[in-house]
């Protein structure tokens, strides 16, 4: 949800009309935004309007709130839906906004883990209190709510031990979350294959014992496995929602990803713009992305300025299976970017072709200008950002403008 970078008191208590809303929580380290739109899509199909919260902003259905940043702000999200003759909620819940309170602040009936890799140690400190920060949405729901855990991430074992009674833990899995290959542990949801094209997503899905009603097959708009995992995640959560199977297939089907969640741009070469920006986010759709490609893969990306610095190098480390990487600017922030750049570069090894261009705009022009038409251009880590952050101030950067932009000069 949207709360201030770095709060500083706890959050109040709830509302006396809280309990009034039905609220799907969607916590993890990547896919939150695409899993909470997914969720807030099905369960329009039970009632409408449904409020939906995400780091992109406050809607009611698809129209924006204008809205600050704040948990005031939220509060004000919630009671124009109420007052609106909503009775649904769907809402991003960042690690930060959990450690100070929000899964008491804002209470949810379910509660979503999408997974949990490094990041934000600048925040937490150690993995374990990011961890701990996380399910604190889980400790605190009620019961005769839900819980749905990925199967496949070691943390949601951790994650069910804290579950209070009464609640009902549910499970989904894609194989390639599995770790080293190995066999998928068991999972009330379950991806038998994910195909991916350039169109979107299709999941065949295993027979659910626990839902025998979902179809067996979902063509999601998302380009990628990781989005597959986002949707069964979000079609496990509509169901215990009381959304019926059919229903909620289809609107997870027809929903648009989130702008900036692999939004492909051009047909020859193409730009990717992806906001991926942790090593797991970006090793996946560095993943997706080769296996669409035909030609040559760049990548350009930078890390994030004043956040945790430990990711960079792993970040090089992911960015090595492109065929071209090019080193840029993120947000640099307060930062050096070529401080930022060198560690970055220290994971890339002996990597035969990197280039450091720091100037975000033009790193992005050349990389497609260099491209061939069967060439992949994958632009990570700032996804639907509008303004770039330094030290000096802001500039407005949009990287699909500046993609398209490129693309179109050619």
């Amino acid at each position: 949800m949207p709360l201030p970078a770095r709060p500083r008191a706890l959050l109040p208590p709830p509302p006396p009309w809280s309990s009034r809303l039905s609220t799907v929580g969607v916590t993890g380290t990547n896919g939150k935004t695409t899993t909470t739109t997914f969720v807030a899509a099905a369960l329009r199909r039970l009632a409408s309007p449904v409020a939906r919260v995400t780091t992109l902003g406050a809607f009611l259905d698809d129209a924006p709130l204008d809205l600050p940043p704040t948990h005031e702000a939220f509060i004000e999200a919630m009671r124009r839906a109420l007052a609106a003759g909503g009775r649904l909620a769907a809402i991003e819940l960042t690690s930060e906004a959990l450690a100070l309170g929000f899964a008491r602040a804002w209470p949810c009936r379910i509660g979503v883990f999408t997974n949990l890799t490094r990041d934000h140690m600048d925040a937490h400190g150690t993995p374990e209190h990011y961890l701990a920060s996380k399910a604190q949405l889980f400790v605190h729901l009620p019961p005769g709510g839900a819980a749905i855990l990925n199967a496949c991430d070691p943390a949601s074992a951790l994650l069910a031990e804290v579950v209070p009674p009464g609640v009902r833990i549910l499970r989904y899995g894609v194989p390639s979350r599995a770790a080293d290959g190995s066999a998928m542990p068991p999972a009330d949801l379950a991806a038998e294959r994910v195909t991916v094209s350039w169109e979107g997503t299709r999941i065949a899905l295993a027979r659910s014992s626990v839902h025998p009603e979902v179809p067996p097959t979902i063509a999601i708009r998302a380009v990628g496995e990781h989005y597959a995992e986002n949707a069964l995640a979000a079609l496990l959560a509509a169901l215990e929602a009381g959304v019926p199977a059919g229903l909620a297939a289809l609107a997870i089907a027809e929903a648009p990803p989130p702008p900036g969640r692999f939004e492909v741009i051009g047909d020859g070469p193409r730009a990717v713009v992806d906001y991926g920006h942790s090593p797991d986010a970006l090793a996946r759709t560095l993943r997706t992305a080769r296996g669409l490609c035909r030609g040559r893969l760049t990548v350009v990306f930078g890390a994030g300025g004043d956040r945790d610095r430990s990711k960079r190098a792993p970040m090089g480390e992911a960015a090595a299976v492109a065929d071209r990487v090019v080193l840029t600017s993120d947000n640099p922030r307060s930062e050096d970017p070529a401080a930022i750049a060198r560690q970055i570069r220290e994971g890339l090894g002996a990597h035969a072709d990197v280039i450091e261009i720091l100037d975000r705009e033009e790193a992005i022009r050349v990389a497609l200008a260099d491209a061939g038409p069967e060439d992949v251009v994958l632009i990570a880590g700032r996804g639907p950002e509008t303004e770039q952050i330094f030290a000096g101030g802001r500039r407005r950067l949009v990287d699909a403008e500046v993609a398209r932009e490129a693309l179109g000069a050619r």
